[in-house]
């Protein structure tokens, strides 16, 4: 199957919690069945891509990025590449590679949507699909060359700058895995 193919079986079968969310999902199924490169940076109207909130093994605090481009705190996560066969991959892959962390495990399904102008292209869109992962015990994070800081933050303290998309996704992510360890 291909990541075209498999984003398209991601968002048909998520079910979003609110209608905000699943507008957005379907905005997304749109842009693929009008853009067959839809996964690809080089989409000019707009690209896929995967991005993680990184949970510690406790589930109370977050890994984030401090974007050297946005100047702001992010979750991590990017571009989807030819050789990823799947969304989750495609975050899974990001995630370990901007954290430095072996053996991120990945919760079930998407969380959320988001989608924000980018750089691309002069000025295009990221349509980014976003999933919680959770680091194993005594993890410990590396700074990548795409970071220009990285930090363990705890969830109901978010730091500047952090815009809402990531606020709501790490409260979301917060509640999944509580319910996961519940």
């Amino acid at each position: 199957m291909s990541l075209h193919a498999d984003a398209v079986r991601v968002l048909s079968g998520w079910r979003p919690s609110d209608a905000g969310q699943d507008t957005l999902r379907r905005e997304f199924l749109a842009h693929l069945g009008e853009h067959a490169d839809g996964m690809w940076r080089e989409c000019v109207a707009g690209h896929l891509t995967a991005s993680t909130a990184v949970l510690d093994a406790t589930g109370e605090r977050v890994l984030l990025t401090l974007h050297p481009k946005a100047k702001m705190w992010l979750q991590l996560g990017g571009h989807c590449e030819r050789a990823d066969t799947s969304l989750a991959e495609a975050a899974l892959r990001e995630a370990a590679e901007e954290s430095g962390i072996e053996g991120l495990r990945l919760l079930p399904g998407p969380v959320r949507v988001g989608r924000h102008r980018v750089w691309c292209h002069g000025g295009s869109y990221h349509l980014d699909v976003q999933y919680t992962a959770v680091a194993p015990p005594g993890a410990r994070e590396q700074i990548s060359e795409e970071s220009a800081d990285l930090r363990w933050f705890p969830l109901e303290a978010m730091p500047d700058p952090a815009d809402d998309t990531l606020r709501r996704l790490v409260e979301t992510s917060g509640r999944l895995f509580a319910a996961q360890s519940g």
